[in-house]
């Protein structure tokens, strides 16, 4: 598989990541549960969580950044 199918089929992993439910509420409260759950499990059993740090160079338990020159 060539770098090109590689790189579209991790960021379709990765975006199937960032609509996961667990993941979703892990990256919001930073605790509970889903976030211990999403921090055992990312990097051994998730496809769509390794994807997701392939992609945005961050685990999928760590909150989002938002852009400040996107807000007022």
């Amino acid at each position: 598989m060539d770098s090109q199918a590689r790189s579209k089929l991790d960021r379709i992993l990765a975006k199937v990541c960032l609509n996961c439910p667990v993941c979703r509420h892990a990256r919001k409260k930073q605790k509970g549960a889903a976030f211990w759950l999403t921090k055992q499990v990312e990097g051994r059993l998730c496809l769509f969580s390794r994807a997701y740090e392939r992609v945005y160079g961050r685990k999928s338990h760590e909150p989002l950044i938002h852009s400040a020159a996107g807000r007022r």
